[in-house]
């Protein structure tokens, strides 16, 4: 079939939702967006026309959303040759090797990496963009915005800025004037934790933004900030964005103390992200015997209310030589590595997902947004297993891309 792309759609047909039902989806467009009106059983009688699309043969799911990137460092590795290591290795490495890169490199590699999302059905992503050392530390910041730009209508894109400890309150002011969404930063790795966390929540609070910190990314050690995070935020305006990512501490956590802190992380509205590709990566290297696994305490948080999504991470670059910005690598991943089921691991990186950012309901609802992902096959396991290449995606009521492949295999002999 030939596209001539963005493609508008009014009708998904025959498509296979996640429960196993085949439904026809109508969508509408309300204003800006294009939202589902009617959800029901397929009707093959029903006459095609330009504006719909057979979708026999396909999963639909809700798009994947990315909670959790770092579009700024993607595809970085071969031109860093990075040594294989833990995290403090992998940020010795990006903070030497980052300095050599001009505003180009970010944006030229960023939009590589952020394409690739589109392809493999992602259609929102959260990026953290480090605030930089040197002479001009808002060059990443202001290669994502003008991706961010070049790219709206294919995948929406939210910027947290990733401040250093080193990064002072004018620069993370200034990144957030530059295009940043969010205060990002990484408050555990400093020398005064909480007082780190306390300077960037103040300034979420003074700007009113929503924060995304990387929490806690470490299996061993007392000196866990989530709890004063949860305990800080939990007043916040509901809608106002206040992630936790890695988390990695609460998945070593003795029982006890673990099933104290999940009501505090619950009632603050924070949500999780779970990003099992890093961290199983650079995780646990000073193990060599049961070797931790290095995510974060899924099951016991969902199980107490919080919102847990789940993320790829880095992408080819010092804190992951591999990846391939594909949701379904994500959740095959947690699946195996985290022992949930393929439902829960599949709404991890769609409809989760979505909650953490803060966007509205998406995929095969009536009212809900018109952002879908159509994989070849028969049912949310055989998609997650197989990860096949033939998809097509839709972004605000549009097919944005469509991958087709096509197989030649000799016959067996008799």
């Amino acid at each position: 079939m030939n596209y001539v792309l963005p493609q508008v759609v009014s009708r998904l047909r025959g498509a296979t939702l996640p429960d196993g039902s085949v439904v026809d989806v109508d969508l509408v467009r309300c204003g800006e967006h294009v939202v589902v009106s009617a959800v029901g059983p397929t009707d093959e009688h029903t006459a095609a026309d330009r504006e719909s699309l057979d979708l026999r043969g396909y999963v639909l799911m809700t798009a994947p959303a990315e909670p959790h990137a770092h579009l700024d460092k993607a595809l970085s590795w071969d031109a860093l040759q990075p040594p294989l290591g833990d995290l403090h290795d992998a940020i010795a490495s990006w903070k030497q090797g980052s300095a050599t890169f001009d505003e180009e490199s970010f944006r030229s590699r960023a939009r590589e990496a952020a394409l690739a999302l589109v392809r493999n059905g992602t259609t929102a992503v959260r990026s953290h963009v480090d605030i930089l050392a040197g002479d001009d530390p808002l060059r990443g910041i202001r290669a994502v915005v003008r991706v961010r730009n070049e790219l709206r209508g294919l995948i929406d894109i939210e910027i947290a800025a990733l401040c250093k400890v080193y990064s002072g309150d004018d620069l993370v002011h200034a990144a957030l004037d530059a295009g940043a969404d969010l205060v990002g930063g990484s408050p555990h790795s400093a020398p005064d934790p909480i007082g780190d966390l306390n300077r960037l929540l103040d300034i979420a609070e003074a700007r009113g933004v929503g924060v995304d910190l990387h929490t806690d990314e470490f299996l061993e050690g007392d000196h866990h900030t989530i709890a004063a995070f949860a305990d800080r935020v939990r007043h916040w305006p509901a809608d106002r964005i206040r992630t936790a990512g890695h988390c990695t501490r609460l998945g070593t956590m003795a029982p006890d103390e673990l099933k104290e802190l999940i009501p505090r992380i619950a009632a603050s509205g924070l949500g999780v992200v779970a990003n099992p590709i890093t961290n199983l990566y650079l995780q646990g290297r000073d193990h060599p015997v049961s070797m931790p696994r290095g995510i974060t305490a899924i099951e016991p948080l969902r199980a107490g209310g919080v919102c847990v999504a789940a993320g790829a991470d880095n992408v080819r670059d010092p804190f992951n030589p591999i990846g391939r910005s594909d949701a379904l690598e994500t959740a095959a991943l947690t699946i195996a590595a985290a022992h949930v089921r393929p439902d829960v691991a599949l709404a991890m990186v769609t409809d989760d997902a979505r909650t953490v950012m803060g966007l509205p309901q998406a995929g095969a609802r009536v009212g809900a947004r018109a952002e879908f992902l159509a994989v070849r096959g028969t049912s949310v396991l055989d998609v997650i297993a197989n990860a096949p290449a033939d998809r097509i995606v839709i972004h605000n009521g549009a097919i944005v891309s469509v991958s087709e492949t096509q197989t030649w295999t000799a016959p067996p002999a008799l």
